[in-house]
C-alpha cells in the first residue's frame, strides 16, 4: 500500500500496534553475543530461551526461528534446548574484511503472537594471517646528495587481521645508512618509512639490499618480509610535484566500463630525462588494480570493472609520479562510489498458511520481510496489495509484514485468491518487486441442498408396471466435497392413511422416483408427498420439496348398464301401447363408465332387433323410441340388443337385451313370455312359495323406499321454493323420483306410474312422461365422487328393477 495513500485510521492502527509491541518488549534490549572466528560448527553461542525469558516448550510452540540480515544460515536455534549454536565455521575476514568490529545482526522471530527480538553476534578476530607485502622486492632510487634525515616512503604490508592482530611494527636488517620508522595514518593503519642516517656515496656503494620485516601484534606474532633494493643515483635536485596532494571524486555505481574517473597531473622542474614523468600505483591491492586502470604517461584513471555501492562504497588510490632521474612524488586519490537505485526490493516469505477455512475471523495468511540493498531514499520502501481483496497488510518492526484476512471469507463466492505483494522503493526511478501468493479457501458446510423446484408434478398412467421410473427430483449443494454430496429420501407423509412406502421409492443417490406397484386411477387419482435432500457435512444440512403424483386414466373399464338390470333374473319386458305414434319413448338404457374424460363418453346403437326399422336408439342418451307408428300386423313380442360403447382407445363396450311387448292398452293383463310361462309351469310348490315370499319382501322394501324418496324430495322442494310438498292420493304417490343431470341422459323426463287394479301381478303402466329424470346428474355426481349417487341413484334404479319386473 502506498505511503501517500494510507488514511489516518490505518496510521493510528499501526501506531497502536507498535506501541503495544514496544510495551511487550520493554524489558528486551538488543543483546550482543560474541564468538571467536574459525570456531567449529555446532559450537554453543548462547541460551536464547533463558535470555528471552521463555520456556523451551514455548519456543517450539511459537515457531521460533533465527533470521539474519544477509539471509545466510550461519546460526541455528535448537528448539529442544533453546540454545543458539553455530551452523558453520565463521571466517571474520570473509564476512567483514577490514571492518572492525565484525558484527553480524540477526533477529529472533516468534509467532502467535508475533515477536521480533534483535541481537548481534560479534565475531572476534584471531591471528590467522601473516603480514604480506604486495611485492617481494621493492626498488628505491636515492640521490647520493640526499641529506641525513631524509625520509623515503616504503610500500606497506597488508594483514587481513584487525586490531592487535594487524601490523604493529616494521623493522629493517642492520646497516649503517638507514633505519625504519613506523608511522600511523589517520585511518589507524601503520606504514614504514626509510630514514637516511648517513650520507650515501655512489662511488663507494652504488646499491644496497636490505630486508624489511612487518610484525603483527598477535600471540604468537606473525611476520612478513620483503627485499628493499636501494640504487644510489647521481644528483637530481627536483622531484615531481602533484598539483594536489589529495584528489577527491564521486563516481556513480552505474558508470560504464572505460569511463574516465580522474586525471592526476604532476610537473618536474628538471629537464631531460630528469623531467620526464611516469605515473604508477604506489600501492594497490588486487581489487584496486582490477577495478581502475592508470595510464602511465597521461595520469588518467579509468574504470575497467563495474562498481557496486553495496559491495564497496569508497576506494583510496596512492599514485606515484617518477622522473627520469629517479625522484618521485606522491598523491592520494579518494574515490567515493555514489549509490544509484539499481537494486530491486527483495521479499522473503517466512510462513504461508493455505488453505484457509471459510467463515473464519481474522486469520494470519503469511509472514514476510522486505529489504532493499540500496541506501537513502533508494532503500526506503512501501508495501501494498490489491485494493479489491479481502486481505490486509499489517507492518511490524524490522520490515516484517503480516498478511491477514479482512473478515470472514466465502468459498462459494470465491474459492481462490491470487494475491500480489508489491514492494516499491522511493528511489529515482522507482523500482518495484512483486510476489504472487495463491490462497485457497477450504469449504465449510454452510449451504443446504437446494431443489431445482419447490414443487414437482409427475403424471403416471394407471395400470403401470411395478418399479416404473416415474420422474426425478434434483437438488444441488453449493459446497464442495462431502459437504456437496446429496442424499435423497422420502419424508413421512402428513396423512398417515397414505401408504407411501408401498406406492413409491426414491434412489438415494440420484433422486429418481419409482412406482412400486400398479396404480389404479379409479382407486387413487392423485397423492402428494415430500422428499428430503441432505448433504454429508457435519452437521448435515437438508431441504424439502413437494412432489404431487397425478394418475392418468386409462380405458380399463367397460361401460356398465344400470338399466335394464343385468342381474340374471327373469328378463324385464317393456310395454308399449299399439296406439303409440312414431317417436314414442319405450324405455331408456342407462349406463355408466368407471373411467373419466373421453374414456367415459358413452354412445348407444341398436345392434339387433326382431323387426328392424320399428325401433331406434338415440346415440347420445340411450333412449329407445318407436321409429314409426305401430300397426296390428306387428308382432306382439320384440327382442332388442343395444350396444353401449365408450370413447376410449381402444374402445370398450357392453350390450343389453330389451324385451318389448305390444299391448292394446295398459288394462290388458301382463303377457308372460313363453319361456317364463313354461318355467312357472314346471316350478314346484316350494319354488312358488319362495317367489311369493320374495315378492312380498320386495313390495315392503319398495314401499319404504318410495316413502323415503318422497320425503327427501319434499324437503328439497321446500328448501328450494319455500313451499310445501303435494300429497299424493292412494297408496302410491303420483310423482316418484326426480332424476336429472347430464352424462348419458341429456333430457329430463317425468313418468306417472299407476298400479292396475284387480290384477294378480303388480305391474306399472307407463302412460306419459310427467317428471324429469335425475340419472344424468347422479352419473356426474358419481364421477365427482359425490356420495349422493350411491344413495339416490341406486334407490331409483332399484325401483325400476323391482317394480318393472
Amino acid at each position: 500500500m502506498e505511503a501517500g495513500g494510507e488514511c489516518f485510521p490505518k496510521q493510528r492502527q499501526v501506531l497502536i500496534f507498535f506501541l503495544l509491541l514496544g510495551v511487550a518488549l520493554a524489558s528486551w534490549e538488543s543483546r550482543r553475543y560474541s564468538v571467536m572466528e574459525e570456531t567449529e560448527s555446532g559450537s554453543f553461542v548462547a541460551n536464547l530461551a533463558k535470555d528471552l525469558g521463555l520456556g523451551v516448550g514455548e519456543l517450539a510452540a511459537r515457531g521460533a526461528r533465527v533470521v539474519s540480515e544477509d539471509n545466510e544460515p550461519r546460526l541455528q536455534l535448537d528448539l529442544q534446548t533453546g540454545e543458539l549454536i553455530l551452523n558453520e565455521k565463521l571466517d571474520r575476514e570473509e564476512m567483514c574484511g577490514p571492518r572492525d568490529p565484525c558484527v553480524m545482526h540477526f533477529q529472533v522471530l516468534l509467532k502467535k503472537p508475533l515477536g521480533v527480538f534483535r541481537a548481534e553476534l560479534l565475531v572476534r578476530d584471531i591471528n590467522d594471517h601473516s603480514p604480506e607485502f604486495p611485492e617481494g622486492e621493492m626498488t628505491l632510487k636515492i640521490s647520493e646528495n640526499s641529506p641525513p634525515g631524509t625520509v623515503f616512503p616504503l610500500k606497506k604490508a597488508q594483514d587481513l587481521d584487525v586490531g592487535s592482530n594487524n601490523i604493529q611494527n616494521y623493522s629493517i636488517s642492520p646497516n649503517s645508512h638507514f633505519h625504519v620508522s613506523t608511522r600511523t595514518r589517520g585511518d589507524g593503519r601503520k606504514y614504514p618509512e626509510l630514514v637516511l642516517d648517513k650520507e650515501l656515496d655512489r662511488e663507494k656503494q652504488a646499491e644496497l639490499r636490505l630486508t624489511l620485516t612487518a610484525l603483527d601484534g598477535g600471540s604468537p606474532p606473525r611476520s612478513g618480509t620483503a627485499q628493499v633494493r636501494i640504487l644510489v643515483l647521481d644528483i637530481n635536485d627536483n622531484a615531481p610535484e602533484f598539483a594536489k596532494t589529495l584528489y577527491q571524486v564521486q563516481v556513480p555505481e552505474n558508470s560504464p566500463v572505460g569511463m574516465l574517473v580522474i586525471k592526476v597531473s604532476a610537473r618536474d622542474l628538471d629537464t631531460g630525462t630528469n623531467g620526464e614523468i611516469s605515473y604508477s600505483y604506489f600501492y594497490s591491492s588486487q581489487e584496486i588494480s582490477t577495478t581502475f586502470e592508470l595510464n602511465n604517461l597521461s595520469g588518467e584513471v579509468r574504470l575497467i570493472k563495474k562498481l557496486d555501492f553495496e559491495t564497496r562504497s569508497s576506494y583510496e588510490l596512492e599514485i606515484d609520479a617518477s622522473d627520469g632521474g629517479g625522484l618521485s612524488g606522491r598523491c592520494s586519490v579518494s574515490i567515493e562510489v555514489v549509490d544509484v537505485n539499481d537494486n530491486f526490493p527483495e521479499i522473503t516469505i517466512s510462513s504461508l498458511t493455505s488453505p484457509i477455512p471459510e467463515n473464519s475471523p481474522e486469520t494470519e495468511v503469511a509472514l514476510f520481510r522486505i529489504r532493499d540493498r540500496d541506501s537513502g531514499d533508494n532503500g526506503r520502501m512501501t508495501c501494498s496489495i490489491q485494493d479489491d481483496l479481502p486481505f490486509l497488510l499489517k507492518p511490524s518492526e524490522e520490515n516484517f509484514y503480516t498478511l491477514v484476512t479482512n473478515g470472514a471469507l466465502d468459498r462459494e463466492s470465491q474459492a481462490e485468491y491470487n494475491i500480489t505483494i508489491t514492494v516499491t522503493d522511493l528511489g529515482t526511478p522507482r523500482l518495484k518487486t512483486q510476489h504472487n501468493i495463491t490462497v485457497t479457501v477450504s469449504d465449510v458446510n454452510d449451504n443446504a441442498p437446494a431443489f431445482s423446484q419447490s414443487a414437482y408434478t409427475l403424471r403416471v398412467r394407471e395400470n403401470n408396471s411395478p418399479a416404473l421410473h416415474i420422474g426425478s427430483v434434483s437438488a444441488t449443494d453449493r459446497d464442495s466435497g462431502a459437504n456437496a454430496q446429496v442424499t435423497y429420501s422420502l419424508l413421512p407423509p402428513h396423512d398417515p392413511r397414505l401408504p407411501l412406502a408401498s406406492l413409491v421409492s426414491i434412489n438415494a443417490d440420484n433422486g429418481q422416483l419409482f412406482a412400486l406397484r400398479s396404480l389404479d386411477f379409479e382407486a387413487l387419482r392423485a397423492f402428494e408427498f415430500r422428499v428430503g435432500a441432505a448433504d454429508r457435512g457435519s452437521p448435515a444440512l437438508s431441504s424439502q420439496a413437494l412432489v404431487r403424483v397425478l394418475v392418468v386414466d386409462a380405458n380399463d373399464n367397460s361401460p356398465f348398464v344400470l338399466y335394464p338390470p343385468q342381474n340374471g333374473s327373469a328378463p324385464c319386458s317393456e310395454l308399449v301401447p299399439r296406439a303409440a305414434e312414431a317417436g314414442y319413448l319405450v324405455t331408456k338404457v342407462v349406463a355408466v363408465d368407471g373411467d373419466s374424460g373421453q374414456n367415459a363418453w358413452l354412445s348407444y346403437q341398436l345392434l339387433r332387433a326382431t323387426e328392424p326399422g320399428l325401433f331406434g336408439v338415440w346415440a347420445h342418451n340411450g333412449e329407445v323410441r318407436t321409429a314409426r307408428p305401430l300397426s296390428e300386423r306387428d308382432a306382439v313380442q320384440h327382442r332388442l340388443v343395444v350396444l353401449v360403447k365408450d370413447n376410449g382407445e381402444p374402445p370398450l363396450s357392453a350390450s343389453v337385451t330389451l324385451h318389448v311387448l305390444l299391448v292394446d292398452g295398459f288394462s290388458q293383463p301382463y303377457l308372460p313370455l313363453p319361456d317364463a310361462a313354461a318355467a312357472e309351469a314346471r316350478a314346484d310348490p316350494l319354488t312358488v312359495y319362495l317367489v311369493v315370499a320374495l315378492a312380498s319382501v320386495s313390495s315392503l322394501f319398495l314401499l319404504s323406499v318410495l316413502v323415503f324418496v318422497a320425503v327427501r324430495l319434499c324437503r328439497r322442494s321446500r328448501a328450494a321454493s319455500g313451499g310445501g310438498c303435494p300429497v299424493a292420493e292412494g297408496p302410491f304417490a303420483g310423482h316418484l323420483v326426480d332424476v336429472s343431470g347430464a352424462g348419458t341422459l341429456s333430457h329430463s323426463y317425468q313418468y306417472d306410474v299407476c298400479l292396475t287394479g284387480g290384477s294378480g301381478t303388480n305391474e306399472f303402466k307407463f302412460l306419459k312422461p310427467i317428471f324429469p329424470s335425475i340419472l344424468s346428474q347422479d352419473l356426474r355426481n358419481k364421477s365427482e365422487g359425490n356420495p349422493t349417487f350411491r344413495n339416490s341413484t341406486l334407490l331409483c334404479y332399484t325401483v325400476g328393477q323391482e317394480e318393472l319386473a
